[in-house]
């Protein structure tokens, strides 16, 4: 791979930044605070191209290559890291799943609303006894003639208070384990439908998280998405594209946390000099630039394997753990740096430090990432 990025690449990725810049980092704090879900600024993505970008064009879609949706969701997650996953998620799990697993019909009736922004996408796996265990659903989904009659509960579903199309798994044949798991694809106003409850995050509070349950609701046949028993190989393979795009969410967090903490060691004055006189500070910051560039170079490496076609599930995951971890390292060295100010509620810094440590917990724990990872190099 190159080292370095196109002259096409950098283009993209400066003006995703300035578009973060002018239309998510000004609503970032109040976002937080609040914690509503950013309906207008994800409208505004949608315009602007950033909600179909593993979508091609025919289909309605902003077709990129992998390394320039990374950058997107780096530059935007950098401003706002709710706006980031929410993106994230929508791109990589819900728009592309029913993209890249659903037949030509399926595509022309959700994609182009899905690929516009018109429409947010959600991914429901997690359940309240199935999560880092998405083997273990409790969601059924039983074939009665042209319907599958569903009955579960989900839970943690991120952007679960405003998705409307929603990739579904859950269990066809119980008797079968994983391979008995399908996936489907969910229209928020389907009668048995319920949201149940709204999670209060950490952080990224914006991404509005909730829980669902499903009573007797019954799923049209034709939005079967592959073939019944497919759906543990579909959510796998969902979830390596997604771990991408959330590693490159805690490149863009771990970055604004380092050129903030830049800026203000070199105007921060103790014992007469800027506190970045004092090696103390000057090796953090050493620190946090090595492991900030490095996470970048691993989730680029992940991001065109992807587009070549190769195997990148062991390298998906190296990248997610790795810029994940890296986040809430950065972040909390930049706390660490401001002192008090950087403690305060209404920093900036604060809110990057919450932000940081989800990304080691969704879409596959760092526990899990080690799972994967060491499996590839032992098998």
């Amino acid at each position: 791979m190159a080292f370095g990025l196109s002259e096409e690449q950098r283009k993209f990725q400066a003006n995703a930044r300035e578009w973060a810049q002018a239309e998510a980092a000004p609503h970032a704090e109040k976002v937080d605070i609040t914690g509503e879900f950013p309906a207008e600024t994800i409208r505004k993505a949608g315009q602007a191209g950033f909600a179909g970008m593993n979508i091609p064009h025919e289909h309605g879609g902003s077709k990129v290559d992998g390394v320039s949706y990374a950058l997107a969701i780096q530059e935007i997650s950098r401003a706002c890291a709710s706006v980031g996953v929410i993106l994230a998620v929508h791109n990589s799990l819900g728009a592309f799943g029913v993209y890249h697993f659903g037949n030509e019909e399926q595509r022309k009736r959700y994609v182009p609303d899905l690929a516009s922004g018109r429409k947010v996408g959600g991914f429901m796996l997690t359940e309240p006894e199935a999560g880092s265990d998405a083997s273990n659903l409790s969601t059924t989904a039983a074939l009665d003639g042209s319907h599958y009659v569903v009955n579960g509960k989900k839970r943690y579903i991120l952007s679960g208070t405003n998705a409307e199309t929603f990739v579904l798994f859950a269990m066809t044949d119980k008797t079968k384990g994983a391979k008995g798991m399908s996936a489907l694809i969910l229209e928020r106003n389907t009668p048995g439908f319920k949201m149940t409850g709204r999670h209060d995050m950490m952080g990224v509070r914006g991404c509005a998280p909730a829980e669902f349950e499903f009573t007797d609701m019954r799923v049209p046949r034709e939005n079967l998405l592959g073939k019944e028993g497919e759906g543990f190989r579909i959510a796998l393979t969902l979830l390596d594209h997604g771990r991408i795009g959330i590693g490159a969410q805690g490149c863009g967090i771990a970055r604004a946390a380092l050129e903030a903490s830049v800026k203000y060691s070199k105007t921060r004055i103790q014992f007469q000099q800027p506190i970045s006189k004092n090696q103390g500070i000057s090796f953090a910051l050493a620190d946090m630039s090595a492991r900030t560039d490095a996470s970048e170079l691993l989730v680029w490496r992940a991001a065109e394997l992807k587009d070549s076609g190769a195997r990148f599930s062991r390298e998906s995951a190296t990248a997610k753990l790795f810029a994940s971890e890296t986040a809430r390292i950065v972040a909390e060295r930049a706390v660490q740096i401001h002192g008090g100010s950087g403690y305060m509620k209404g920093s900036p810094i604060e809110r990057h430090y919450r932000d940081a440590k989800i990304l080691e917990i969704y879409e596959g724990t760092s526990e899990v990432q080690r799972i994967v990872i060491s499996g590839a190099l032992l098998s």
